[in-house]
């Protein structure tokens, strides 16, 4: 059926890089989230006022939440995809993240309200009026919902969206909470229980879970949240394919919505090389890695000495005496200076996120390790954490 929608709606062209064909995935998504949730919503609120259910209402304006959210996330999408202005040279990609947000806090109010409603219910202890159209239509829904996690984490997926994504998320939620009322709704026509107030509270309680894990998501988004690993490796795996480049290090994504990303870092090439052709290696890096991951590429020329002996021993004693204080400690920008009596090394020190001694404790560390096994080095080094 997701096959046949995607034939149907977004036809030939289905390069999910091209930010056309990105908003016609989202539109398809968004479409078909507002007409199913709307119809599960007028069917479980019907029923649920018919049989006085409590847990159904509140599964019932779940499912209007879901639609609100499809609603604000096709609005952010068309906000997201204008061009860039002198206002924002940099586009409106977050204006995505921001209508996310607002989604995320209005499933928190109505989780919220869902919440103080099943509490009354608990307290007048009413018993619910199940029938045979209530079970079906519970049935079906959990069989819709089903289907919309399996459809959205496919486009989700797809077009790498993280609204999406978290569609999926909150279907796959809603498919227990409506399992939970349907279960509350057997128990009270078969053995005539009331347990219609504390399921509403569980569902209540999904959907405010749902509503906060969003949040905090999208808030990680607009922050600035590390970029997917899968990305970063790619980016390591593509630059081996340049003879000329070393390595790189101080790799920095700035994200600025979907498709709208900002990758900079240093290339090492060799100090001996020819500046012009290595520029020039760099420049065709640069417009590649642009056709390839559909990125903004800045990178920065890095010289090291390679073919010197006596350089690569003392990078290689820095090296270990790094790994030796900490086995994460990793070093880049290696120089080597000659002077009267001693010898100046001069690099980065790389230190985890989660790093324990902070920069001045980690330099000193390492610098007394060097020095340890080789009194004659005197070493000037600029501890730094990673960007991804």
């Amino acid at each position: 059926m997701t096959e046949f929608l995607i034939k149907i709606f977004i036809g030939k062209n289905k390069d999910a890089s091209d930010p056309a064909v990105r908003g016609k995935y989202a539109a398809l998504a968004g479409f078909t989230g507002i007409v199913l949730n709307v119809l599960l919503f007028i069917g479980k609120l019907v029923l649920g006022i018919l049989s006085a259910s409590v847990a159904l209402i509140a599964d019932a304006f779940n499912n209007i939440s879901d639609a609100g959210s499809s609603v604000i996330t096709l609005i952010g999408f068309r906000l997201a995809s204008k061009p860039v202005d002198k206002e924002h040279p940099l586009g409106h990609g977050r204006l995505e993240y921001i209508s996310g947000f607002i989604v995320d806090m209005l499933i928190i109010l109505v989780g919220f309200e869902l919440f103080k409603s099943s509490l009354d219910k608990i307290l007048t202890h009413a018993l619910p009026n199940v029938g045979n159209v209530t079970l079906i239509i519970l049935g079906c829904a959990i069989l819709v919902k089903v289907w919309l996690f399996f459809f959205y984490r496919k486009i989700g997926n797809k077009i790498r969206s993280s609204s999406i994504k978290a569609a999926a998320s909150d279907s796959l939620t809603d498919c227990i909470a409506t399992t939970l009322v349907l279960a509350s709704a057997i128990v009270a026509r078969v053995w005539g229980v009331a347990i219609d107030g504390w399921t509403g509270i569980l569902v209540a309680a999904f959907i405010f879970y749902t509503g906060v894990k969003a949040a905090k998501e999208t808030i990680d988004l607009l922050l600035g949240s590390p970029p997917d690993k899968e990305f970063i490796n790619g980016i390591y795996a593509f630059v081996k394919d340049y003879p000329r480049v070393v390595g790189i290090h101080d790799v920095m994504v700035h994200d600025y919505g979907p498709g709208r990303q900002i990758v900079s870092f240093h290339a090492e090439v060799p100090s001996d090389s020819d500046i012009n052709i290595a520029h020039e290696e760099v420049d065709r890096l640069e417009r590649d890695m642009h056709e390839k991951f559909g990125c903004i590429v800045t990178v920065h020329l890095d010289p090291i000495v390679v073919g010197d002996e006596t350089v690569n021993e003392l990078r290689a004693l820095a090296e270990s005496c790094a790994r030796e204080t900490n086995e994460t400690f990793t070093i880049h920008d290696f120089r080597m200076t000659k002077g009267e009596k001693n010898v100046n090394l001069i690099f980065d020190l790389l230190l985890p996120a989660d790093c324990e001694l902070c920069e001045a404790e980690a330099e000193k560390a390492v610098a007394q390790r060097i020095r340890e096994k080789n009194p004659d080095c005197n070493c000037v080094i600029r501890a730094e954490h990673p960007f991804v």
